[in-house]
């Protein structure tokens, strides 16, 4: 038998003579692993056969190893990686890595509350429609070149992108890649005319302010609920209301200045139903302020 033969060679250990081993096929085939999870759990170094044979590399695992096998099966049911069971085996409290497991949890279960109330309230909806989705997504760090002004209708927008572009040029700045145009409206209210704007252009590095133009840094936006619109501007109302509805709906808040994203549009694009916008509205989570413990 082979266990006589790691007794042969092992006669110094006496408390061996009584040690069963079992071949590693034999030994997954109790415990309802795979011989590959076993092997993986040897590399790890979190479960090592008690003995390999020299000769052709097969490996032994005792009786006295099931529990630990079973400790570490348990601990990957929960969800703990396998840097967690590791640290649990060498010694680890296992109270403070538990905690930190249910923080986990708590959050992963946020997350897909979140993601459930987002597709109730597609379903709740006469028309679902997912052809224009909200996202939440991170706005990068840029530098811009800004021009403000005060135009009479939302027309104007034309008549002032060439203006600001030819003083861009006249100060040899080198817009950003890939191109990132965008307004700020500065007062509060929708109004139809009289419109305070900030008209922003994303550029490699900042210029000397001239008195048309001024350049800034607008810091990461870690949050913004983001809306593709397609078509003209005096339909930007019908994504507004999708965005703010989603923002109202999913436990967020307004936190920054609401951006308009211009991606295609009259300079590309001869039909208005090709233009191409995009809303960006800077939002905190709610929810994230009311941590559960």
């Amino acid at each position: 038998m082979k266990v006589l033969k790691v007794n042969q060679q092992h006669g110094a250990c006496e408390h061996r003579e009584q040690t069963r081993l079992y071949r590693i096929g034999m030994f997954a085939n109790m415990n309802r692993v795979t011989i590959k999870a076993l092997r993986y759990y040897d590399e790890q170094n979190l479960l090592k056969p008690v003995y390999v044979d020299g000769e052709n590399g097969y490996r032994y695992y005792a009786a006295n190893q099931i529990a630990d096998l079973h400790r570490i099966l348990a601990l990957k049911n929960m969800g703990f990686s396998m840097e967690d069971i590791r640290s649990i085996i060498n010694g680890e409290e296992e109270k403070s890595i538990l905690l930190k497991k249910k923080q986990q949890i708590l959050q992963e279960i946020s997350a897909l509350t979140a993601r459930l109330a987002q597709v109730e309230s597609y379903l709740t909806k006469e028309k679902a429609d997912l052809s224009s989705p909200v996202l939440i997504k991170r706005l990068p760090e840029i530098t811009v070149c800004t021009m403000e002004k005060r135009i009479k209708s939302y027309d104007a927008l034309f008549e002032l992108m060439p203006e600001m572009g030819e003083e861009m040029e006249r100060l040899g700045c080198i817009c950003a890649e890939p191109d990132y145009c965008f307004t700020h409206y500065l007062e509060p209210g929708n109004q139809a005319e009289d419109i305070l704007i900030e008209t922003c252009q994303a550029v490699t590095e900042k210029k000397e302010d001239s008195d048309k133009v001024r350049f800034k840094i607008f810091t990461e936006v870690p949050e913004a609920a983001c809306i593709f619109h397609k078509g003209a501007y005096d339909t930007f109302h019908q994504s507004y209301a999708a965005v703010l509805d989603f923002i109202e709906e999913n436990g967020y808040e307004i936190c920054g200045n609401i951006r308009e994203s211009y991606i295609d549009g009259v300079w590309n694009k001869e039909k208005q139903e090709e233009w191409l916008s995009e809303i960006q509205i800077p939002v905190r989570d709610c929810k994230k302020s009311h941590s559960i413990i």
